[in-house]
């Protein structure tokens, strides 16, 4: 039972006021030694179970989520959804539809998807869904939104409330949503996460007409109605049924029956208001304010208006369909005056309950039926047009609504239940269900479990939307390539992927463009390393990087023989053997005319003045409009209309005008038109033989990192299918499995005459994301240990090759050189101890006589390569 209420705690105290826009920060729990009424002793048992869990959430306890009592409540509604996945991954068959129904089961999805990744999950709130300022005080907010994202629909019973969900994550989550095209050729409302895309849909529930008229036929419902008409005789009885908190609005209809009397004191004793209220205990606090509340005026009218409102309270299980469709058959006019409402069939059913108000028969029962009065703030106001809405804040609206529909036209309400029975008799419970669960069978998604990758822990998984032979880069693959290899290119990233990000703040991003912190800088062990990737003649190593000439220069000059690209291929210095000072750099696409920097400059002020957190970014050869900053919504449209300002001014030059969506960073950039990684990477291969004096390229090791580096491993990804489909030509296998649909496809045949047959090409992203890349590391560090890697081979090649230079056989030995001739000794894990004394190298004996076979050089180091042997099985294993 304790773990009941901590699940009901989280789901009714927590989640329910915020789904219903409600974040109070100033309410809590009731002080003093105040008396309690009869009332509240009455109730007290209920309200103690759920008053812990109904507490304002703040200064009432420890902080959400640090594992005190908000700890106890996510861990009872975690656990309520793992056992849902239990049972339904037990019935779950290949090809069935999963469909979710309730805020109580909002992370169900991230656990279905890690488990059954190839069902098609849909989830479905009934509920209304807040704004991105109420959502976002939630401390598990990330959590319940990734638990929908996991989903392949998300719905919701109005455009409004999806609304609020897409803003969300566009704010909270930085994601970015449109209308996306579907497989039938057509385009669905969608949320792009992780390569995916997650269909929202807002389709309005409705009711079963047959299954009412069923209900209304039966006998004692025909009993009840009769029963309830003869007790409120010649009296226009106005209905309402709502549960008993704050939310439904019912002292506010009071309040407003009570003014409508005031001002029209002629039809005191004409009305009846027959208020049923159904009890929330799990409310808490709410349900008994809002009771006390309700009695002590239903009393007040009754004392000043006799027989005004009948005021009943029951459970739920008392107030069933049948016995609610007898009152709604009953009543005349039904009112519904919530605050903040999701679902809410009531106004629906009372329509089908006077259908036959339209007919002959029901025109002539002398009764003016058939009328809702319908707050805006419910979820059926949209759909039901004939109803008399009214804002329940504004008490005045309220009291005219009782007026209207007690001296409205006989023709005005006839028209008004017209349009109201359209919806109801057309939307049925079945047309909707069906029309969810077509747009959910209709997502695009291999039933094949293994054609899905997924990224993340406990509640951080994410089903990306890529195969699931997407894996982490096999660093042995890439060894034995780079081993066998006369002629190998080697480009890498340099933020990001040989250096730890300076971007992830934004903080820091904007000190960095403002020069007022210094960047980060690669450490001693890097350096080491590409130097020794740069000292091997068979290696061409690039850093190609969107960072500005000085700021590569100043890193890394002193690395011989390293080439350098900066601003994102614009400029390119080939490897150089010298070091330190100025390098020579030439340009990716021919010179021209700067003057469009300063038009793009001065409109981008503009846009910076009156876009709060925006500024500027200026490079040597590219302008930036950055807004990551800022409002994301706004920031957005802002972006959008500068991009279109300055294609318009800038149509006469030669420039590319690129905007970066909120998930890469927020930017609008104009830089020279040509210029990105992915052409200054087939630049570079156009020149490895005339630059460099070297055959075709039999290896290739490409690393990014961002969006910035897509173009380079999307090119290099095609270079290497390119070389792997003439093999498989000049073999006649098999053609190769066509290449992602999110694949840029570019034309690289320029290439095919600068790479060999033999090509082996890796690309590779760092961390588990959507990209062009075949393969993914986890991390900078992932990335550091692969290079580390690729030199030990190196080493080793030279271990193998059998010839070695007295400067070689001196790094073989750490200690100080010792007299006299040392036996080589070589065991069975490859380790060297001392081979020969540097200072006694035998001459040719010129004698003619047979020198000893341990005594020379050449006869030590025949004796030690023949006791090593060319084994592949050790080196796949040795990294």
């Amino acid at each position: 039972m304790r773990f009941t209420y901590r699940y009901n705690g989280f789901c009714k105290g927590v989640l329910w006021p915020i789904l219903h826009n409600v974040a109070s920060v100033y309410s809590g729990p009731q002080t003093g030694n105040a008396e309690k009424t009869d009332a509240d002793k009455d109730i007290e048992p209920y309200d103690s179970q759920y008053a812990e869990y109904s507490m304002d959430d703040v200064a009432q306890g420890p902080i959400h989520g640090d594992g005190g009592r908000e700890g106890e409540l996510w861990a009872a509604f975690t656990a309520v959804n793992r056992h849902f996945t239990d049972v339904i991954i037990q019935c779950f068959n290949e090809g069935d539809l999963i469909w979710i129904h309730g805020f109580h089961l909002m992370i169900l999805p991230s656990f279905l998807t890690r488990r059954i990744s190839m069902a098609k999950i849909g989830i479905f709130l009934h509920t209304p869904f807040p704004s991105s300022e109420i959502f976002r005080t939630l401390w598990c907010r990330e959590d319940l939104l990734r638990g929908m994202l996991n989903a392949d629909q998300v719905g919701f019973h109005l455009f409004e409330y999806a609304r609020h969900f897409l803003t969300c994550c566009r704010r909270l989550l930085g994601l970015n949503y449109g209308m996306f095209p579907d497989s039938s050729g057509g385009h669905n409302l969608a949320i792009d996460t992780n390569g995916r895309h997650v269909s929202v849909t807002s389709i309005h529930a409705g009711v079963e007409p047959p299954v009412l008229h069923q209900v209304l036929s039966h006998q004692s419902t025909c009993d009840r109605v009769a029963s309830i008409r003869n007790q409120f005789r010649g009296k226009v009885i106005f209905a309402a049924i709502d549960r008993m908190e704050s939310l439904k609005g019912i002292p506010l209809k009071l309040i407003a029956l009570e003014r409508f009397l005031q001002r029209c004191p002629e039809w005191a004793g004409k009305i009846v208001v027959v208020q049923v209220g159904i009890s929330a205990f799990e409310r808490g606090d709410d349900y008994t304010k809002t009771r006390n509340e309700i009695i002590s005026m239903v009393t007040n009218i009754n004392n000043r208006w006799p027989g005004t409102v009948q005021f009943q309270e029951c459970a739920e299980s008392e107030m069933r369909l049948q016995q609610r469709m007898a009152l709604l058959r009953a009543a005349d006019v039904v009112m519904v005056t919530t605050i903040r409402d999701g679902l809410n069939l009531i106004p629906l059913e009372f329509t089908i309950a006077h259908l036959d108000a339209l007919t002959e028969q029901g025109r002539n029962d002398g009764r003016k039926r058939g009328l809702c009065i319908l707050s805006e703030f419910s979820s059926c106001t949209r759909v039901m047009r004939g109803a008399l809405h009214v804002n329940p804040w504004k008490i005045s609206e309220i009291a005219t609504a009782f007026f209207q529909a007690l001296t409205m036209s006989e023709d005005e309400r006839m028209r008004r239940i017209s349009i109201a029975s359209e919806f109801v008799t057309r939307v049925t419970t079945q047309r909707w269900a069906l029309a969810v669960m077509l747009d959910l069978k209709g997502v695009q998604k291999n039933e094949d479990a293994g054609k899905y990758a997924g990224a993340g822990l406990g509640l951080g998984f994410r089903l990306l939307g890529m195969d699931s032979k997407f894996n982490s880069l096999d660093a042995n693959a890439v060894a034995r390539a780079y081993r066998s290899a006369k002629s190998r290119l080697i480009l890498l990233d340099y933020g990001g992927t040989i250096l730890a990000n300076d971007n992830l703040d934004q903080l820091q991003r904007f000190q960095f463009v403002k020069k007022s912190r210094p960047p980060s800088v690669p450490t001693q062990g890097l350096i080491s390393t590409l130097k020794e990737l740069c000292s091997d003649h068979r290696n061409i190593v690039f850093v190609v990087s969107g960072k500005e000439r000085h700021s590569l220069t100043k890193t890394l000059c002193h690395i011989p023989n390293l080439g350098l690209a900066a601003e994102h291929g614009m400029f390119v210095s080939w490897p150089t053997p010298k070091v330190g000072g100025k390098r020579r750099w030439e340009t990716l696409v021919p010179d021209q005319d700067r003057s469009w920097r300063s038009i793009a400059t001065m409109i981008m002020e503009v846009y910076t003045s009156r876009t709060h957190g925006s500024y500027i970014e200026e490079t040597e050869m590219k302008v930036l409009w950055q807004y990551r900053d800022a409002d994301p919504e706004f920031g957005y449209l802002q972006s959008r209309e500068l991009e279109d300002h300055l294609s318009n001014v800038l149509r006469g030059f030669s420039v590319d005008i690129l905007h970066g969506g909120v998930e890469e960073g927020g930017y609008v950039e104009v830089r020279p038109k040509g210029v990105n990684k992915g052409v200054v990477s087939m630049h570079i291969i156009k020149n490895v033989e005339k630059i460099f004096n070297k055959g075709k390229l039999e290896f290739a090791l490409v690393i990014g990192d961002d969006h910035c580096d897509e173009p380079m491993l999307s090119v290099m990804r095609q270079v290497g299918r390119r070389a792997s489909e003439a093999r498989i030509a000049k073999k006649g296998g098999q053609p190769l499995a066509p290449l992602p649909a999110t694949i840029a496809q570019v034309d690289v045949s320029s290439c095919d005459d600068f790479i060999s047959s033999n090509l082996q090409c890796f690309t590779s992203t760092v961390g588990k994301k959507p990209t062009a890349a075949a393969n993914y590391l986890n991390d900078v560090e992932d990335v550091h240990e692969l290079l580390e890697s690729l030199v030990k081979v190196t080493t080793r090649e030279t271990v193998h090759s059998g010839f070695y230079s007295v400067v070689d056989l001196k790094k073989m030995d750490d200690t100080p050189t010792s007299p006299g001739p040392e036996a080589v000794k070589f065991d069975a894990q490859t380790s060297w101890q001392r081979s020969l004394s540097m200072c006694q190298l035998h001459t040719p004996d010129i004698s003619g006589e047979p020198t000893d076979a341990r005594g020379g050089v050449s006869n030590n180091l025949d004796q030690f390569f023949g006791l090593m042997e060319e084994d592949g099985e050790d080196d796949d294993n040795f990294f």
